[in-house]
């Protein structure tokens, strides 16, 4: 239910619902990726990185990158020094695992912290952005790539999932619900 218009979380609450509809696409894509065969995430697929797993990977290692500079964490690009995961049952409970921190960081949210700035590290330096610009870029992020991922399902051989069933009441997917909608 929605608060009171101009309430401390009724501010938040459309930050709220974008990571909670993140959480949902990535579990909905997921679920579209473990019917592949064996060994197809890693075939070619068209797309901005040539396999499906590496897109996979990119989403979760900048998903790691954001969660950590708003909240405060500092690790920086130390995220990006891990080997990539070709397991897409252990890359989708990772995936689970930093959604369901950005859920908990946006329901904390208070107007105050949406403009407050957190550092990112940069291959140039550190730069300072504020917690509302990184929100809404990590969201664009998210759909940019989720949306090549579904073009590399489909040359693969699987039927794309509907990724934008979430927020509307007419056609909201059934598995929404768990997901907050």
């Amino acid at each position: 239910m929605m608060q009171t218009p101009g309430t401390a979380s009724d501010v938040a609450h459309p930050y709220v619902r974008m990571a909670q509809n993140n959480a949902w696409a990535n579990a909905t894509l997921y679920a579209a990726v473990h019917t592949l065969p064996d060994g197809a995430p890693n075939a070619a697929a068209p797309g901005f990185f040539p396999t499906l797993i590496e897109t996979l990977n990119h989403i979760y290692e900048v998903d790691l990158y954001y969660v950590d500079a708003l909240e405060g964490e500092g690790l920086g690009r130390q995220v990006y020094q891990r080997e990539a995961e070709h397991d897409t049952i252990e890359l989708a409970a990772r995936q689970a695992a930093v959604d369901r921190r950005l859920i908990d960081f946006s329901k904390a949210l208070t107007p105050a912290e949406l403009g407050q700035s957190r550092r990112t590290e940069r291959a140039d330096g550190l730069y300072e952005e504020t917690v509302s610009a990184l929100l809404l870029h990590l969201f664009q992020h998210q759909v940019h790539h989720r949306g090549q991922a579904h073009v590399q399902l489909h040359a693969l051989g699987v039927a794309p999932p509907q990724l934008d069933e979430f927020h509307l009441r007419f056609d909201r997917a059934a598995t929404a619900e768990a997901f907050g909608a």
